[in-house]
């Protein structure tokens, strides 16, 4: 049996897309899901937060949205004082509107 307990998943429209922003904490960070369309592992990026630094390493990158996946995964690393590992997979680059929208639900997700 497969426990739920602590997996956290939410739509998010923004400008007419929808994102599936998927969340599995752990005791040292955090596993962030960020999909459009089909659920696909993406851009990967993992950062470590500790004692007010942190160190982020792209895994697989991307074409574009280098600034916003960085961004995120160290925000979140730091918040939780631990690692991040973030997944992005989307049709079409962001506008800064819809980043400043995922990431306000992001940080109310992982509070």
């Amino acid at each position: 049996m497969i426990s739920q307990a602590g997996y956290r998943k939410k739509t998010v429209q923004v400008d007419h897309r929808d994102f599936l922003v998927q969340l599995v904490p752990f005791d040292n960070g955090d596993f962030i899901s960020i999909t459009e369309g089909k659920e696909r592992i993406g851009t990967l990026v993992v950062s470590i937060g500790s004692s007010g630094r942190t160190s982020t390493a792209t895994v697989i990158p991307s074409r574009s949205e280098t600034t916003f996946l960085k961004m995120v995964s160290e925000r979140v690393a730091s918040t939780v004082n631990g690692i991040c590992i973030f997944s992005l997979n989307i049709q079409k680059e962001l506008d800064l509107e819809s980043m400043k929208v995922l990431m306000n639900e992001i940080m109310e997700i992982i509070r």
